[in-house]
């Protein structure tokens, strides 16, 4: 059986990268405490309790999936946000794009009984039509212990460059088993699926992903944190979860007021209250520069 490589909360974006494009997925021991998680749980609890079970056999029957933590969540917002997890991210995925998003979050519960998710890729949330774009950045915060018995993760390291048609034998497949407070990075590339739960008590993980600024997300984030509760967060995070132009004329919006009553063409962070000197606007100079640099470096190595 394949084993994920550990590193230490205190990693270094190079060491995660090296890893990550190595094996697809990595384990981070060490980065929640006690604190942190019983915050969590605190205020995610009364919405995880709420949610039923899945309906097919790919989100589990006896799986629970609660979304919207950035709105529901202050602990979570933290998460999201984490120095570590956003950097490495920022280095894995801006090759392929200007700024990156938020793309989904979700608390994964697995209850006893849940038998094994089919194993997939999560960028087949677009189909199979990209090709040599990486457009995910992964993780799952083990919230409680992960162990084999209570339906930790299971991963294919080395499976980035298989066919998606392929199916993994037994001996191909790993398990994310790791302690509370730990966090498994994984590529939207590699092959892994959930966990079989044969213990008493529930598997509960936070899914948390991100992707390139420029592709639709996964959990509609405007929809799950609207302007009103957007604006009350840190610009950065507004900035995250896509109030923000996902590259030069991309996401500007005109606001639907009377004629002559506002601005034609305004970025999203119009809608939080940003009327500066930029409001009238496609994007910024940066982005449309970096569209500008791009042109030239591809003309270059023509």
């Amino acid at each position: 059986m394949p084993k994920l490589q550990t590193l230490p909360a205190g990693a270094s974006t190079d060491e995660i990268l090296d890893v990550l494009k190595r094996d697809g997925a990595l384990i981070l021991t060490g980065v929640l405490s006690r604190d942190d998680l019983d915050q969590i749980l605190a205020e995610t609890m009364p919405y995880i309790d709420a949610t039923p079970n899945g309906a097919d056999d790919f989100v589990g029957h006896k799986t629970t999936r609660t979304g919207a933590l950035v709105a529901r969540s202050p602990k979570c917002r933290e998460l999201v946000s984490h120095p570590t997890i956003v950097k490495a991210a920022e280095a894995f995925l801006k090759p392929f794009c200007e700024r990156i998003q938020l793309h989904l979050t979700q608390v994964i519960r697995i209850r006893p009984g849940q038998t094994k998710q089919q194993i997939h890729r999560d960028r087949w949330a677009w189909g199979t039509h990209l090709k040599n774009v990486e457009p995910q950045f992964n993780t799952i915060w083990a919230i409680s212990d992960f162990t084999k018995e209570n339906g930790a993760t299971q991963v294919c390291p080395g499976s980035l460059d298989w066919a998606d048609d392929y199916q993994p034998t037994e001996d191909q497949i790993g398990y994310a088993e790791m302690p509370a407070g730990s966090v498994l990075i994984y590529s939207g590339g590699v092959f892994h699926g959930g966990g079989a739960n044969v213990s008493n008590g529930d598997r509960l993980g936070f899914n948390i992903t991100y992707t390139l600024g420029w592709l639709r997300q996964e959990e509609n984030q405007y929809l799950s944190c609207p302007p009103e509760i957007a604006r009350t967060l840190p610009r950065d995070l507004q900035a995250l979860i896509g109030y923000s132009m996902g590259g030069y004329a991309l996401g500007y919006y005109t606001p639907p007021l009377a004629p002559g009553e506002g601005p034609e063409s305004v970025p999203p962070e119009y809608a939080l209250g940003y009327t500066g000197t930029a409001i009238s606007t496609l994007g910024s100079a940066e982005l449309l520069e970096s569209i500008r640099d791009e042109i030239r470096g591809e003309k270059q190595s023509a």
